[in-house]
């Protein structure tokens, strides 16, 4: 599976940005799919995850609230719409499938995309 992120780009605070990311290669749609960031100098940490058929959704509580993941099995895509953006939200966001589980580890994932840049300004 390869995936590819987009939708990034240099925002004021307050402001919304729409992620998504497409896969190719093979369907995900059995899979779980997991938005994940990683800012300057610090370790990569889970955003949110959504489940196969969109039965469940689990967000990190740092964006709880602000951020909502969503998916179009039928175009291979996951979305992440982020409102509220805050500062600390600036960081490179990637997705990734879980072929076993709803994970919220890192080592939980499987593939992993190129990621898109999301840059926050007070």
């Amino acid at each position: 599976v390869q995936l590819q992120a987009s939708g990034g780009g240099l925002v004021q605070a307050g402001d919304s940005l729409r992620l998504s990311c497409v896969a190719s290669g093979r369907t995900v749609s059995y899979y779980a799919m997991g938005w994940f960031r990683q800012a300057p100098g610090k370790q990569r940490e889970f955003v949110a995850v959504i489940s196969a058929s969109s039965r469940s959704t689990y967000y990190a509580d740092s964006v709880k609230g602000r951020f909502t993941i969503s998916r179009d099995d039928a175009k291979n895509t996951v979305y992440l719409q982020m409102n509220n953006l805050k500062p600390e939200d600036t960081a490179v966001y990637s997705c990734a499938t879980d072929h076993d589980g709803v994970g919220t580890r890192v080592g939980s994932y499987d593939d992993w995309g190129r990621g898109t840049l999301v840059t926050v300004s007070s």
